[in-house]
């Protein structure tokens, strides 16, 4: 018999699955454009209901103008457990100088070292998310 009696996975609210999109800054950009899925690595800065990311021109600005519904996942794992949360949203990129200006006073900075100048908001349709009680799977002959 299994000592562990935690459920193994856990449903998040909305509200647990943002607190953990706040306590973290990277995670997975994904749209399609044109029927091709594309998936991005960013880092990014969770505040006010929205994501923020900034970016350089290419690809990834080229994906969200073009199709702004996109889809966000970020995670975390330890050695007993993890969790993943999955954001469904549209993207914009910031265009007037007040919010512009609004934006570079967040603790918002590029992790590699080029230049990063547009900044670009998905603000969240549906959240998602789920815990993970980690552990060795449970004998068959247990359940």
């Amino acid at each position: 018999m299994t000592t562990d009696e935690r459920p193994p996975v856990v449903e998040l609210t909305e509200e647990e699955a943002w607190k953990y999109v706040e306590k973290t800054f990277h995670g997975r950009l994904a749209f399609s454009v044109g029927n091709q899925p594309d998936i991005f690595p960013i880092n990014y800065y969770a505040h006010d209901g929205v994501l923020l990311f900034r970016t350089a021109p290419g690809t990834k600005l080229a994906g969200v103008t073009i199709n702004s519904h996109v889809a966000f996942e970020t995670d975390g794992i330890l050695s007993d457990e993890a969790w993943s949360v999955i954001i469904k949203g549209t993207c914009r990129e910031l265009d007037h100088s007040a919010e512009i200006e609004e934006a570079e006073k967040l603790p918002l900075k590029p992790w590699v070292r080029t230049p990063k100048y547009r900044y670009v908001e998905l603000t969240p349709t549906s959240i998602s998310g789920r815990f993970f009680n980690l552990g060795p799977e449970p004998d068959p002959d247990e359940l």
